[in-house]
């Protein structure tokens, strides 16, 4: 209230009460604050649920333990009021920010937040350095339109990587961070956890570093593999040939297909992460459904299973030739393992466009 005073600032304090027990709620109503209660539990349920009954054009959020000093609100108007749609609170050094003694845990503060901000700017562009930091201000409109969907945590998180994808304008407001008022119970975070939490929700939100990526690099060992195998190619290692043949062949078609999997699960995310909202349209993807449409992916797919299905016809044959009989299998397999490989490849190619043709139905 005093912030908002001394700084000439029309608003409205929202207090998002998630089940506290301890009278805090009738001492917000005496300081002037609307209280909101929110039966569901979660953090994003909670600022959801505020955010909702708050009626200005700017709004700032913050957590309610004393750890941010409240009268640093206007830092985050004046930011909204330059142009910015997302200011971000930063406690950290590298973006001016500050932290007192006993503020943040030593694992938060010099591992946790720094790597995963580090994430953040390469992976989705995000111009943050504390991408934990809950002390934020962002437009009603800009709110509107990131359609945030996390109940817990992950929320404050969602919404950095949104406006960074999205490529909205954000800033970054230095503040500083103190020590909790608690004086009973633990705090909410935890450290293990929560981490895992959010690498595992940066991974969800980026289907390149977690199918395309890997799938690539699967599918190139597997290509590697074939070209030294299939020619049985034979190197001077140490003194030592070293030969590869059908176990390297077998290997390496393993990774053919785990690579191929893969990357068909990238393509299934990001469509539908476009289709419901997660992500912004992307061009390239587009241009992807237009030039493999269902019709030409199946053509495609029959011609490898036909490929692969005569291939297999070979070892037959040469089955057939000595009388079903003991066969080189060195020999046979170079047919027997190429061919069953393109025939799984073409059937996995028919499903997979069976399918993305229906998540591209449900982005029209």
């Amino acid at each position: 209230m005093r912030a908002l005073d001394e700084a000439g600032i029309d608003g409205e304090v929202i207090v998002a009460d998630n089940g506290s027990t301890d009278g805090s709620t009738d001492l917000a109503r005496s300081a002037g604050a609307q209280v909101v209660h929110v039966g569901p539990k979660g953090y994003g349920n909670a600022l959801m649920h505020g955010i909702a009954a708050s009626q200005g054009r700017f709004i700032v959020m913050a957590d309610a333990d004393d750890s941010y000093d409240l009268l640093e609100i206007p830092k985050f108007v004046d930011k909204l009021r330059q142009g910015a749609e997302l200011a971000q609170g930063c406690r950290l050094p590298r973006g001016g920010g500050k932290i007192m003694p006993g503020a943040m845990p030593f694992l938060h503060r010099w591992w946790g937040n720094p790597m995963f901000s580090q994430l953040a700017r390469s992976w989705f562009g995000s111009p943050v350095n504390d991408v934990y930091c809950g002390m934020r201000g962002f437009t009603r409109q800009f709110y509107d339109e990131m359609d945030l969907r996390c109940t817990g945590m992950e929320f404050a998180t969602e919404m950095i990587l949104k406006s960074a994808v999205n490529r909205r304008k954000i800033a970054e407001v230095p503040i500083t961070l103190h020590r909790d008022g608690r004086i009973a119970g633990r705090p909410h975070l935890r450290t293990f956890r929560d981490g895992w939490r959010t690498l595992r929700f940066f991974l969800l939100f980026s289907p390149r570093w977690l199918f395309l990526f890997p799938g690539l690099g699967s599918l190139l060992l597997g290509v590697v593999g074939y070209v030294v195998a299939y020619p049985q190619m034979g190197f001077q290692i140490a003194g030592h040939l070293v030969k590869f043949d059908v176990n390297t062949l077998l290997v390496a078609s393993l990774m053919l297909l785990i690579g191929f999997q893969a990357i068909m699960f990238a393509v299934f995310t990001k469509a539908f992460a476009i289709s419901v909202g997660l992500l912004p349209t992307d061009p390239r993807m587009d241009r992807f459904l237009r030039i493999i449409n269902l019709e030409r992916a199946l053509i495609l797919a029959a011609g490898m299973m036909v490929i692969g299905l005569a291939m297999i016809g070979v070892a037959l044959n040469k089955w057939r030739l000595v009388g079903f009989g003991p066969l080189d299998y060195p020999q046979s397999l170079r047919w027997v393992i190429p061919g069953s490989t393109l025939v799984a490849l073409g059937f996995e190619s028919i499903l997979a466009s069976f399918f993305l043709s229906v998540l591209g139905l449900r982005r029209k």
